[in-house]
Formats: structure tokens, C-alpha cells, sequence
């Protein structure tokens, strides 16, 4: 299995960020010392370009936030202060997705280890995701010719308002997101098919939704190509996520879906979207399980 990864933690956060940076250098040890992947398997992708960007964002965003003239509203939305490693970062986790995209077609499955940035727009950016790696790397996929239509299988715990509001109209796109009704986004935009879910919902409730849910996409879209989001913030310790899914049953989660696309034949990209925990190790000992269980289909 090929995995994408970027040394986040070489291009620093400013301190005082929220978002946890520092979980993305933890899973890349956890995954190399627990013998999941080997070094050989993880590569460090080439940066996104801004004809790829263009497919999906406006010209005036690309621009005025790669050269830092967002306004202070545009900042205090995406949560995370400007600087040119901010720019930097995010052009290679892009560009991880387009390449994680380019293998999965190709060998069947492959993962990065971050990306699933849903919450970008067209023109904006918000809750930490600046660009929407999802959309990109799709769209790219279909300008090169790979495929013709994608479903993205969003299990991130927060609502997928980005991608829906890009695919919005775009019949070669199928959007499905599963997550926490009451959680961020509170203005949510319609995905195909959304599924908000109370808070404290446990793995047999969740499961039960997810596995009607694809089995119902799948078989009516028969699409050329899925992008999962594994998201580890609906696990019960996650500080943002107010659903209460155990490590279990998130294992049986990605095994579901991994396992209808298999047996459907449909490549997917896995990224692997959010996670908050009140306590990083166990954040990230989740993310290692769902590299685990997608080394396992490869």
C-alpha cells in the first residue's frame, strides 16, 4: 500500500493554535513503530498547482490568501493565523490527496495521512480547512481523465458544508456526510444525503445508519471511484465531536465501508479527516487503527 504524508511539524503552527499540529508527526511515528507501514510505503507528495486549485476555488481566494490579504473575519473563519508556512502546509496536503487519489485508482486503495478538509468553500475557507483537498483531488481525477464519477463517504464528525456546497449541482458527484446534528457546521448546506445523528450516539445506532447508507449509495450511484473520510473525532473521547463511538466500533466503521467498495470494485482514497481528542495519544492510537484496518485491504 502507498500512504502520503507531510512533515506538518517542519512548517510549525503559530503557538497558541488550537488545532492539534503535533498529532500528524505522533501518527507517522505510531505507524512506523508499530510496524503498520514501513518507510518505504510512506511518501511525501509535490505540492498542488494552481490550475488543479482553480478547478475548484476562485481566482480572488487562491490569490488573496496565498499572499496573506485575507480580512481579519476571513482569519477569525478558518480559525488558524496566516503566515507562509500556513500556505505551504496546506499545498502539500492537497497535493497528498491528488496523489493518494492517482494510486487508489490505480492499485485499488491508498491513504493519507491527513487531508479531508470539508469545511472549505468555493471563495472561503472555515474551521480550519483553507482548501478543499476532497474536491481537488476528485475534480483533478476527472480532468486527467480517470474517472468520470466519484461519491464521497464522509464520516468525519462535523457536516461536510464545503463539498456540498462545491458539488452542489454536479451530477458526477455524490456527497454523503454522517455526523453529529448539533455540531459545527450550525448553518449546514445540503449534501445528496446527509444523516445528522443526536448527541451521544453509541456504535450500534451509528452503524446501523452508516451500513443502510452505503450499501443504498453504492448500489444506486455505481460510481468509478470513492473518497472516505475516516474521521476520529466521533470517538468518545474526542473533545469536539459529542458522539460516543468506541475505538471498536470505529474499526467495524472503516471495515464496512472499505469493504462494500471491495466487493464493489470501486478504488478509494481514504483521508483521514478530524480528530480532537481530550487525549492526543488515544486520538492518535484511533487514526493508527484506521491505517491499520486500510493496510489490511490493500
Amino acid at each position: 500500500m502507498r500512504a502520503f504524508y507531510y512533515d506538518h511539524y517542519t512548517f510549525p503552527l503559530k503557538e497558541g493554535h488550537r488545532f492539534p499540529s503535533a498529532k500528524y508527526r505522533l501518527l507517522r511515528e505510531k505507524v512506523i513503530k508499530d510496524q503498520i507501514l514501513s518507510e518505504a510505503e510512506l511518501l511525501v507528495p509535490t505540492t498542488v498547482t494552481r490550475q488543479q486549485l482553480l478547478r475548484v476555488h476562485t481566482p480572488d481566494y487562491v490569490h488573496r490568501f496565498e499572499n496573506g490579504l485575507l480580512t481579519k473575519e476571513e482569519i477569525r473563519r478558518i480559525g488558524l493565523d496566516w503566515s507562509p508556512q500556513l500556505v505551504t502546509r496546506i499545498q502539500h496536503v492537497v497535493g497528498a490527496t491528488i496523489a493518494v487519489c492517482r494510486v487508489a485508482i490505480r492499485d485499488g486503495i491508498a491513504l493519507s495521512l491527513g487531508g479531508g478538509t470539508h469545511h472549505a468553500c468555493t471563495d472561503h475557507g472555515q474551521g480550519y480547512c483553507l482548501y478543499n483537498d476532497i474536491m481537488v483531488g476528485i475534480r483533478t481525477m476527472q480532468a486527467e481523465g480517470r474517472i468520470k464519477s466519484a461519491v464521497v463517504i464522509d464520516c468525519d464528525v462535523h457536516q461536510g458544508n464545503g463539498t456540498a456546497e462545491i458539488a452542489a449541482g454536479d451530477s458526477s458527484v455524490y456527497t454523503f456526510s454522517i455526523h453529529g446534528e448539533k455540531n459545527f457546521p450550525f448553518r449546514k448546506i445540503a449534501s445528496d444525503w446527509d444523516i445528522g445523528l443526536p448527541d451521544g450516539t453509541e456504535d450500534e445506532a451509528y452503524l446501523g445508519a452508516l451500513e443502510t447508507a452505503v450499501s443504498q449509495i453504492i448500489n444506486a450511484q455505481k460510481p468509478d471511484f470513492v473518497v472516505y473520510l475516516a474521521g476520529a473525532d466521533v470517538h468518545e473521547n474526542d473533545r469536539l465531536g459529542r458522539l460516543k463511538l468506541t475505538k471498536s466500533g470505529i474499526r467495524q466503521r472503516d471495515e464496512m465501508v472499505l469493504s462494500k467498495c471491495q466487493a464493489a470494485g470501486i478504488p478509494v482514497a481514504v483521508l483521514m479527516a478530524g480528530g480532537y481528542g481530550k487525549n492526543l495519544n488515544v486520538m492518535v492510537d484511533v487514526q493508527a487503527q484506521t491505517v491499520k484496518v486500510v493496510k489490511s485491504f490493500s
